[in-house]
């Protein structure tokens, strides 16, 4: 796109802004190439124009994704996965669920011209489904420069090849923090992302099929994460979000605040919550804690050994390094190393059978998509349009 096409872009979208308070805004670009290429899509408005405008970008993309996702859990024949369950799971944590992640997920669908229900039901395999995962952060005097690094590793099947549609979307809500969601195509839930005051997610799932069924009445993480990407502006912010959700499950959870430079790791048992920082004599993991680190990962004692042997020196590439040695062996579909305090972050996806620890991880800079009309060359540009439910 050249100059007088911005410009001209700019100017529609200003006018537009003025008029409609649900206006669709959006580009679609990437970065990484050949077989580590990953869609970067930037959104804006609000929630439903955002999933709406989402929708219109990737429509071919988010309908096979997510339907050959929700596919392969019915033809799981597992009754957990089946339609009547996965409905009843929405019908449960819905009364508990951020009323602006309903409403994109209803632009999405109508975005894309597809039901509802195909959206809603992909969305509820994972609020019933297990989770493995690792995540580790280090910061201050354990790492260089002092600024907050943090890694999240999606330990997950790879059969159902969510790998194929790897999707990053970077939201610029009206109102609302903007905030990055690494995810894959049509899924708009939050397994990990960061928002532009450095408020950094992770998490890993514990609970056991003996808990199964679940007790579903409160908050899935997937949705509770964009809330807090949205709304919180520090650390503390971030917990008290936590504290006052009705939770589910059994989970760790990662947060970290690139500004401090903290983070702290939450053991979230429902109904119990346990909250720990760096080298905190409660940690479960104690004595194996450090000052300005927390860990839980699919390999506790190597983690340990990294950390400490990469005291002062920790940086993006030895938290890749790290990622790569704790991944799980069984499904690994996505890595995510951040650098909270630079706004920046690598990430790696499962290619075909690949694991994603075994691919290289792709560089996003935050601060190059905080402008829905300073769009890259090449982007596709999805024409402002009225978006209102």
């Amino acid at each position: 796109m050249n100059n007088a096409a911005r410009k001209k872009l700019g100017l529609a979208c200003a006018l537009l802004l003025a008029c409609s308070p649900a206006l669709a805004l959006g580009y679609r670009t990437s970065v990484g190439a050949g077989a580590d290429r990953i869609d970067v899509v930037v959104v804006s408005g609000t929630p439903y124009a955002m999933g709406f405008a989402q929708g219109r970008l990737m429509r071919e993309e988010a309908v096979a994704c997510m339907g050959r996702f929700l596919d392969g859990a019915l033809a799981s024949g597992a009754a957990h996965l089946q339609i009547p369950s996965l409905d009843e799971a929405w019908a449960t944590i819905a009364p508990f669920t951020d009323p602006r992640f309903v409403a994109e997920l209803q632009g999405l669908a109508d975005g894309a011209g597809v039901p509802f229900e195909l959206f809603r039901r992909a969305h509820m395999v994972p609020v019933v489904s297990q989770f493995a995962c690792s995540g580790v952060a280090a910061w201050g005097p354990a790492t260089k420069g002092g600024h907050l690094f943090q890694f999240r590793n999606l330990d997950f099947t790879m059969t159902a090849g969510l790998q194929d549609y790897p999707t990053i979307v970077v939201y610029l809500p009206s109102p609302g923090l903007p905030h990055v969601n690494v995810t894959f195509a049509g899924c708009i839930g939050c397994n990990t992302g960061m928002n532009t005051v450095g408020i950094v997610l992770g998490e890993k799932g514990e609970a056991p099929w003996e808990d199964f069924p679940f007790d579903l009445r409160g908050a899935h993480f997937f949705t509770m994460f964009r809330t807090i990407l949205y709304d919180a502006q520090t650390l503390d912010q971030a917990i008290g979000i936590i504290r006052a959700t009705p939770r589910i499950k059994k989970y760790y959870w990662y947060l970290g605040d690139g500004k401090i430079p903290a983070a702290v790791k939450v053991k979230a048992f429902a109904p119990d919550l346990l909250i720990w920082g760096g080298g905190d004599p409660m940690d479960e993991l104690f004595p194996n804690v450090l000052p300005h680190c927390i860990y839980q990962t699919m390999d506790n004692p190597l983690a340990f050994q990294a950390l400490s042997n990469g005291q002062g020196k920790i940086d993006e590439q030895e938290m890749i390094a790290l990622s790569r040695s704790v991944a799980s062996k069984n499904g690994n579909l996505l890595n995510v190393v951040y650098n909270a305090s630079q706004l920046e972050l690598w990430a790696a996806y499962a290619e075909k059978s690949q694991m994603a620890s075994t691919r290289p991880y792709v560089h996003l800079k935050l601060e190059n998509y905080l402008d829905v009309t300073k769009v890259p060359d090449g982007a596709q540009v999805l024409e402002p349009e009225p978006a209102a439910p």
